[in-house]
Parts: C-alpha cells; structure tokens; sequence
C-alpha cells in the first residue's frame, strides 16, 4: 500500500507497519510501499507493537508512524565496520 493511501483510510493513527519497497536517496532511506500490520491511537502502545515485533524477527524491516507525516523519509545512519588503519 502507498502511503498516501494509508494517508488517507487511516488519519491521524499511529500505523506499525512493514516496508515492502523503498530506496535510498542522498542519505534518506525513502520508503514506497508499506503492508500495515495494525493500527493504535496511541504513540506509546505503537511502539511497544513495534518492539515486540522486531525481537520476534529482526530482520524484517517495521517501523511506526503517524499518518500527519507526508512522506516515509528516514536518515540513514550507518553503522558499518571500519577496516584495518
């Protein structure tokens, strides 16, 4: 689902969602497309969701957001290793 039509079914909720598609530009990761896992009207119990779900399966990329916000756009933040000096 687009996040504009998340946007748009789902105002002003808290969304715990996954990024199925999205891509990096300029040092923003910029997610597309988001499968909705659920929805809450509180920051607080979408963020325990959201912790929840990463311990089960860390690998698989969930977040949680408001839907005030007009775009998915997140800073990377690299945490890469450093090789040998």
């Amino acid at each position: 689902m687009k996040w504009q039509e998340v946007r748009e079914q789902f105002p002003n909720e808290w969304i715990v969602c996954e990024a199925l598609k999205s891509r990096s530009e300029d040092g923003y990761c910029i997610i597309d497309e988001v499968s909705i896992i659920d929805r809450f009207p509180d920051s607080a119990d979408a963020m325990k969701h959201y912790y929840r779900l990463h311990r089960e399966d860390p690998f698989r990329v969930y977040g949680f957001f408001h839907t005030s916000r007009e775009t998915l756009q997140l800073r990377e933040k690299w945490t890469g290793i450093r090789g040998p000096r």
